[in-house]
């Protein structure tokens, strides 16, 4: 089967591993994945080296990853009239992967939409392309929606635990978007110890001031982040990486935060970073609902959350004792090879595609 995706991509931010990872796949079970656009150096997509294509023709089904924003990227020559015209509706499936095919949802400052007008665009957008509307969660609010986790894991990423000399002792690789209140809960155990840390790196759009779109989508408040406190203890604010650098950064750290935006929390998302995570050369600290890390990690990687509790504790037990903790990791690993890989993953869409 040729599948073609359709994606804003970017170099800083998204699914571009993901990507990368649903084309290796596809090559394993004898199918083909291609993303629709042109890759010209210099020109057009110069420095995201995904597997671009136009030829629509010749794709047997069409998968929209709609994570921001409905709209296709200018200058991609991404044609929705055409995609749409050469492919069947029952041939197109969408992935919508912020929980933004839902009503209006405000959970501690954070929301999927400012208005129900805004929300019934993108349903009424989505609902335009197809009826096969995925969120990567297993528990969708809409009763049309269908439960597909998307986002994967990848064996081939995996560094080998090594706990020697470390640049940082916590990195967290991800931008400061309505992810202030997680991150705020792994600062709570830092301040009692900070004395007895080394370096800790925010790496991201937003952690030192809000990026240049901010303003005009008005969205200065979704980056907030409280200096003083990050100036107190001594956090430093470093420049987004490009995606396929996120697990090597990640891998600088002795430990990285897991967490996900209060919104994401309340719907049970995956994102990109809670595979990437367990991949790197670092012990990851899980800030989320402990239900929620069993039901994707599996229940020894209960051992890895970050207890509202004393949680400046566990932070120096894992800095101090990280060899304690590489049993988990390897545990974890092994169970999201088996349940949560790109080739599970493709498996589960090409059913999607074919019902």
């Amino acid at each position: 089967m040729k599948l073609m995706f359709v994606y804003w991509a970017m170099e800083d931010q998204g699914s571009g591993l993901v990507i990368q990872g649903y084309t290796e796949a596809a090559r394993t079970l004898g199918h083909e994945v291609s993303v629709y656009g042109r890759w010209i150096p210099g020109k057009a997509n110069p420095v995201i080296p995904l597997n671009y294509s136009v030829e629509i023709d010749s794709a047997d089904a069409v998968v929209f990853i709609f994570e921001w924003t409905t709209q296709l990227k200018p200058g991609d020559h991404l044609d929705l009239a055409r995609i749409v015209s050469k492919v069947p509706r029952n041939r197109r499936v969408i992935l919508d992967g912020d929980g933004n095919y839902n009503n209006v949802i405000a959970v501690a400052n954070d929301y999927n939409h400012t208005d129900a007008a805004a929300s019934q665009r993108w349903t009424d957008a989505c609902d335009s392309i197809s009826d096969k509307i995925c969120q990567p969660t297993l528990h969708p609010i809409r009763p049309n929606v269908i439960p597909f986790l998307f986002y994967a894991y990848n064996p081939s990423w995996e560094r080998s635990l090594d706990f020697g000399h470390r640049e940082f002792d916590m990195i967290y690789v991800g931008h400061s978007k309505f992810r202030w209140r997680p991150m705020t809960q792994v600062l709570k155990g830092i301040d009692p110890v900070r004395q007895q840390l080394g370096r800790i790196g925010l790496v991201g759009y937003g952690w030192d001031y809000p990026p240049h779109w901010a303003n005009s989508m008005q969205l200065e408040q979704a980056y907030f982040v409280d200096a003083r406190t990050l100036r107190k203890l001594r956090v430093e604010a470093l420049s987004p990486v490009r995606f396929e650098y996120v697990i090597d950064w990640m891998s600088k750290a002795r430990f990285n935060p897991v967490l996900l935006r209060p919104l994401f929390g309340k719907l049970r998302l995956v994102t990109p970073r809670l595979f990437e995570t367990v991949a790197a050369n670092t012990i990851p600290l899980f800030v989320l609902d402990a239900l929620h890390v069993s039901e994707i990690y599996g229940e020894e990687a209960l051992d890895l959350v970050l207890s509202e509790d004393n949680p400046q504790e566990k932070i120096m037990d894992i800095v101090q004792n990280p060899k304690r903790y590489s049993d988990v990791v390897e545990g974890i690993r092994k169970h999201l090879t088996e349940k949560h890989s790109h080739v599970a993953r493709l498996r589960r869409l090409i059913e999607i595609i074919e019902s």
